[in-house]
């Protein structure tokens, strides 16, 4: 398959080792298949609650599998082994602080424990990753919050083109004058 291809990478400790069913992983993958209609190929990954582990896959991704954007889930809270911040910083160049706060603003209306998330989202150089929380349901509200601004972030970097179904979100591109 042709076109973009997508970097989601599963953080998880159980999941890494086989004891855990990664659900977070496929629920990204089903809604990049909702939102996106230009093709795109998925790069998926999992990796325990390690630092040096996220931020080598996310150089993988980045550097060598050519991800244009990857997302990941999981090991974004406060507890001792909640580091995929920390490796996003790490390997970025640049943080997108809006990001962050667009999710947790969308997740406070619904619980007010989302103070305590720690999501990001940086680039390293032409591939914009994003942090997303660990359960499915707020995997998509916080993907579907950020989302608009995915396309045209992609754009700015020389990547390639993602074009979404406005049915399910409106990918924002400022008129060309």
């Amino acid at each position: 398959m042709s076109g973009a291809r997508i970097g989601i990478l599963t953080v998880s400790d159980r999941a890494s080792r086989g004891e855990y069913e990664d659900e977070s992983g496929p629920a990204i993958r089903t809604l990049l298949d909702e939102v996106l209609v230009s093709p795109w190929a998925p790069v998926a990954r999992v990796v325990p609650d390690e630092q040096g582990e996220i931020a080598g896959a996310l150089r993988r991704m980045a550097d060598d599998d050519g991800c244009c954007l990857v997302v990941t889930t999981g090991g974004t809270g406060p507890a001792v082994r909640d580091v995929t911040p920390e490796a996003t910083h790490e390997v970025c160049d640049k943080i997108l602080d809006g990001f962050g706060e667009q999710m947790r603003a969308i997740s406070l209306a619904k619980v007010p424990t989302a103070i305590l998330s720690r999501q990001i989202a940086g680039l390293r150089g032409r591939t914009l990753i994003v942090n997303l929380p660990g359960r499915p349901r707020a995997i998509r509200e916080c993907l579907l919050a950020v989302f608009p601004a995915i396309p045209y972030c992609i754009d700015l970097l020389e990547g390639p083109r993602l074009d979404t179904d406005p049915q399910v979100v409106e990918a924002f591109r400022p008129k060309k004058k």
